[in-house]
């Protein structure tokens, strides 16, 4: 097989391992720096070109597209899936991870354990946002930070006000996240491979430094995963749509918090760490994966007009609640159930005598009207305590309306 590595470096350790790996299990490899791609977009015809010559033969890629380049790099990847190539992890996966926020977002929908997260632009809106997540000491980070860069623990109220200000100036977007005092100095990297945690390590700052990243001197620990930390690490690198990540979650007193999922993980850290040969667990997913390229679900099935997938959630009410599909009458509404999503496990092809249970999630192709219909109403989001307290505040003490206040 001829395997591409997208990396501006072949001397870079991970590059390396990932070389080495492939070239021990028979394929050929090459090292292609993504910068160097030239993107040709015709009719029916995509194409790659590198340095002056058509890309051709390239059987998979493995990309290790680095967040100073990530948009050119993401495009070379998506170019690579346009013409049929499996890639290791999809365009639109890298693209997300590569975004804090997005990515944040992205999981906040499901039922992983994240920290509390705020984004704002509006100075005003600092300190009452940084006391609604029960104040300082609060973390700071730049959404386009990698490797623990742009990562600034604040103390007090004032800080974080006077540092986020700073960034606002120069025109940079910041999160701001709770601080999990109970983690401080440590967190877990779980290592995930086409679905599985191959390798996973604990990190751990030195001195009075909070942040435990290998490239900031963390020492690094082999753990065995508990099962909750394995399925969020698992979880999270699929929603987030990576076959390869590493994913990093602070031990919160509730269980596992995802920190963040990272499209390109360092090899060395936990190779050294846990003495698994991460880099052939990569190359053998990839050997089993090859002649399956990814598609666009959505793109590929929405062809047909009136037709699309959607994901109808099977909530207390719902009158499907404990009927086999078959029961459900499904297939005479002209939908297909693809996949049925329970807890923390999906029923891939589920036959028609299996249940339906309250809490499934089922996703379906088919009408979009007669999916429309077995949808459940919005219920109303429930107020919080705070925000129950928020407003009699405001019913006691009745104020003029300005421009400003709608």
């Amino acid at each position: 097989m001829k395997i591409a590595i997208l990396s501006q470096g072949s001397r870079i350790h991970s590059t390396r391992r990932l070389r080495e790996a492939a070239l021990a299990a028979g394929h050929t490899v090459r090292t292609m720096d993504p910068l160097k791609f030239a993107i040709r977009v015709e009719r029916g015809a995509p194409s790659l070109h590198y340095r002056t010559r058509e890309v051709r033969g390239i059987e998979a890629v493995i990309p290790r597209i680095g967040a100073s380049i990530t948009f050119f790099g993401a495009a070379v990847v998506r170019q690579f899936e346009q013409m049929g190539v499996f890639c290791v992890n999809s365009s639109q996966g890298i693209v997300v991870s590569r975004d804090k926020l997005r990515a944040i977002q992205v999981l906040s929908r499901h039922d992983i354990g994240i920290p509390s997260t705020a984004f704002v632009r509006e100075g005003t809106s600092l300190l009452p946002t940084i006391r609604s997540m029960g104040g300082a000491p609060v973390i700071i980070k730049l959404l386009q930070g990698t490797q623990g860069v742009g990562v600034i623990l604040a103390e007090t109220e004032s800080v974080a006000e006077a540092i986020i200000e700073t960034l606002h100036s120069t025109r940079q977007n910041v999160l701001i996240q709770r601080f999990v005092q109970e983690s401080r100095g440590k967190d877990i990297r779980a290592f995930v491979v086409g679905g599985r945690v191959v390798a996973a390590m604990r990190r751990m700052a030195k001195g009075n430094e909070f942040r435990s990243n290998v490239h900031r001197g963390g020492d690094v620990a082999p753990i065995d995963l508990d099962p909750a930390y394995e399925r969020t690490a698992i979880r999270a690198a699929q929603i987030i749509g990576l076959h390869v990540a590493g994913v990093d979650m602070l031990e919160g007193c509730d269980g596992p918090l995802v920190m963040e999922v990272n499209s390109s993980p360092g090899l060395e850290g936990i190779e050294r760490a846990t003495q698994t040969n991460v880099a052939g667990a990569i190359i053998e997913f990839l050997e089993r994966q090859v002649r399956l390229p990814e598609i666009d679900l959505r793109q590929r099935l929405t062809i047909a007009g009136g037709y699309g997938v959607a994901e109808i959630p099977i909530g207390p009410g719902s009158p499907m609640a404990g009927l086999s599909l078959l029961d459900a009458g499904l297939r005479e509404l002209d939908i297909t159930v693809l996949s049925i999503l329970r807890e923390n496990h999906a029923i891939p092809n589920p036959q028609p005598a299996c249940q339906i249970l309250r809490g499934d999630i089922l996703i379906c192709f088919g009408k979009l009207e007669a999916m429309k219909r077995l949808m459940p109403l919005p219920r109303p989001r429930r107020r919080t305590a705070r925000e129950a307290d928020r407003t009699s505040d405001n019913q006691a003490v009745p104020r003029d309306t300005t421009d400003r206040d709608l």
